[in-house]
């Protein structure tokens, strides 16, 4: 049977690792991921799983230990936040194009300055194109869903790529929700155990991984992961359909809220659906036909799909916790624009800034935001630039 309890995010993403037993996790602390190798590194001592774990010197230390164990053939993975993914920077590059299956916890903080703690996407969507795949947790079940699917997703024969599940930081990790844990045998038995073909410390084959590349071969493995990033797409859909055959749980590449009749919309990751969802039910029973698309995808980047689920809309606002300083807005903006313009989806549409370091968002913001979105379809409204929601004059 599941198992219905409450549990921190951290502590789901701990539960699955528990469950998946990896060999190997490299971590060095950093706030506020730091609970993840801390309840992993207790379940080790208590004897509840056999993972080697490693404490190391940084986070760049923590990338490499984990590159190198995934590298010898180990199924390894690690967790991290804001600046420590920045100083891994060098590493998650060089892993990606390694083809190594790497899963990586991130717990979304804002990158400083000024200095801050909170949740914001930075750090992710910085890292957006340094080659991993990205899916994004709006809660705490949803942390533990994709965690457990993240492995399956990475060792696949045609995706061999590493995976970062994200959470937004304090919002889920820290906060208690209601949660439901699927049995042990049935999830080991999703998972799998990781029989790698290729790998350093096999007896019987010679090879090298991240070798210098020259300029006759390179073009042509980057054009190889390129491919891989667009397998990805439809072997994320076919895990999340195996993993719903073993928990009823339903994933896709974004989640439909309300959308199908809906005249404005808005687009979003994280945490802040769940307030988006409240704003739609009340504007609903208003007679107000809203809704919203959840990113959960976000690399590789399901703009086409997107596009078509939103091309009946009349406005739609894209929501940003990451400013790109590109005075043109941020990248969830930058990208979901140029598909709506691919596809020919005519409705008006802006960017919208929300959440940054932290800042709260309510149903009252979100109620502001559709009401936006009426004003700009009916053409009495129009943004020269895009607009910071719940900004202090």
């Amino acid at each position: 049977m599941a198992i219905r309890t409450r549990m921190s995010g951290n502590e789901a993403v701990a539960y699955a690792i528990k469950q998946i037993n990896p060999d190997v996790m490299p971590a060095f602390p950093i706030t506020p991921s730091t609970e993840i190798p801390q309840f992993v590194a207790s379940m080790i001592a208590n004897g509840e799983i056999d993972t080697e774990f490693i404490p190391v010197e940084s986070e760049h230390s923590a990338m490499s230990a984990t590159m190198g164990a995934s590298a010898a053939g180990a199924r390894a993975m690690t967790a991290t936040s804001s600046c420590g993914l920045a100083l891994m920077w060098e590493v998650l590059y060089v892993a990606a194009s390694s083809r190594l299956p790497i899963v990586l916890a991130l717990v979304n903080r804002g990158l400083t300055g000024p200095l801050n703690i909170n949740a914001e996407h930075s750090d992710s969507m910085g890292a957006r194109d340094a080659g991993w795949i990205q899916i994004y947790s709006e809660s705490n079940q949803e942390a533990y869903d994709n965690f457990l699917q993240a492995n399956r997703i990475a060792e696949h024969a045609s995706v061999h790529l590493p995976v970062m599940i994200c959470q937004d930081g304090f919002i889920t990790s820290h906060a208690v929700q209601n949660i439901t844990l699927w049995e042990d045998e049935p999830i080991k038995k999703f998972v799998g155990e990781y029989n790698p073909e290729h790998y350093l410390l096999k007896e019987d084959e010679s090879m090298a991984v991240g070798p210098y590349a020259v300029s006759n071969y390179c073009m042509e493995e980057k054009k190889a992961q390129a491919e891989a990033m667009k397998n990805a797409k439809q072997v994320i859909l076919d895990v999340a359909k195996e993993f719903e055959a073993v928990t009823g749980q339903k994933y896709g590449l974004f989640e439909e809220y309300r959308l199908e009749d809906a005249e404005y919309a808005v687009v979003a990751i994280g945490s802040v659906c769940g307030t988006i969802k409240d704003a739609v039910d009340a504007l609903r029973d208003k007679g107000m036909k809203v809704g919203l698309l959840k990113v959960r995808v976000f690399r590789p980047f399901p703009g086409e799909e997107m596009a078509k689920a939103l091309k009946h809309c009349k406005a739609i606002g894209i929501m940003d916790r990451c400013e790109s300083y590109s005075a043109n807005g941020g990248p969830l903006g930058a990208e979901l624009m140029a598909a709506l313009f691919r596809e020919k989806v005519t409705a008006e549409a802006v960017n919208i800034m929300y959440g940054l370091s932290g800042r709260d968002v309510t149903v009252g913001d979100m109620g502001e935001v559709f009401g936006w979105l009426e004003k700009m379809a009916a053409g009495e409204l129009h943004f020269d630039e895009y607009p910071y929601l719940g900004l202090r004059d």
